[in-house]
């Protein structure tokens, strides 16, 4: 059993927990992930470490509340208990120093490059943050992102907070501004990683994306994160998460994403009634 010593929404859905887990915040790296069980009868499901206190011997993890799971995680408060916690899993990220280096988040995918923005800018980097939401609420880790990287951009789809528009169009203002970036860390949807894949690929220059969103168990053992990467199948909880953005067959990717949302779906939908017919029977 692992504690939970505080949960916090940061934003509609999303919510931040600090868990008591020792040996996991000891060991992990940025770009690695855990799996995580609510209970006996809960799937598995990966979530990417945020943060870690190897003193106070606890990690972060940040959710968004979009399944079946992941919303029943998101119900869980500071003092309650979580059945497993397995990691630090997947390979890190190669950090080294590039030169000016870009972290890109989009939504919760903030969460997940937020760590690995920690390691570029203790590598010697200059580093650049471009985090988006759908507007200003959705826009999360600003003032983390802030005391770790030397310069950050929040954006907003409708325009009600920083930049109006894309990260991608952030992105691209800032290389047609004559700005030399030597790297770029892409992290969210995956129309969004895709995007910024083609928007660095004209300069060349070197960007990686984190494929978590098609991890199911974390182990390699289901295949269901079977991925295209150089025209090689991967299995992207074991041989990454991380990739070169340029050589992903996004096309694959995002069919494969969407494989198990009618499953994903009924369960959820079994999960309400079970739940109304309970509440209704007290």
């Amino acid at each position: 059993m692992f504690k939970i010593l505080k949960a916090e929404f940061i934003a509609p859905s999303i919510k931040r927990f600090e868990i008591e887990a020792p040996k996991i915040a000891a060991k992990r790296k940025a770009g690695q992930f855990v799996i995580v069980r609510i209970n006996e009868t809960g799937e598995r499901i990966p979530l990417t470490i945020a943060d870690s206190d190897t003193i106070k011997g606890t990690i972060t993890i940040i959710v968004q509340g979009i399944g079946k799971t992941t919303k029943e995680l998101n119900n869980l408060s500071t003092g309650e208990f979580i059945l497993d916690l397995v990691g630090p899993l997947g390979k890190p990220s190669h950090i080294e120093n590039f030169g000016t280096a870009v972290s890109i988040g989009g939504g919760v995918g903030t969460a997940i490059a937020y760590p690995t923005a920690v390691a570029l800018k203790q590598a010697g980097n200059h580093t650049i943050s471009i985090i988006g939401g759908r507007s200003k609420e959705f826009v999360i880790l600003e003032n983390e992102m802030n005391e770790v990287c030397d310069e950050v951009f929040p954006t907003t789809d409708d325009g009600s907070y920083g930049f109006h528009g894309f990260v991608t169009q952030k992105l691209q203002s800032l290389i047609d501004s004559g700005r030399k970036i030597d790297f770029v860390l892409a992290i969210g949807p995956i129309p969004m990683m895709k995007a910024v894949a083609e928007t660095t690929r004209p300069y060349g220059i070197k960007t990686v994306v984190s494929l978590n969103p098609v991890m199911v168990d974390g182990t390699g053992m289901c295949g269901g994160c079977r991925a295209t990467v150089d025209n090689k199948t991967v299995f992207v909880c074991v041989d990454g998460p991380e990739f070169d953005a340029h050589l992903v067959d996004f096309e694959t990717l995002t069919r494969r994403n969407i494989a198990y949302r009618e499953m994903e779906s009924e369960s959820f939908e079994i999960h309400n009634c079970n739940l109304d017919k309970a509440i209704g029977e007290l």
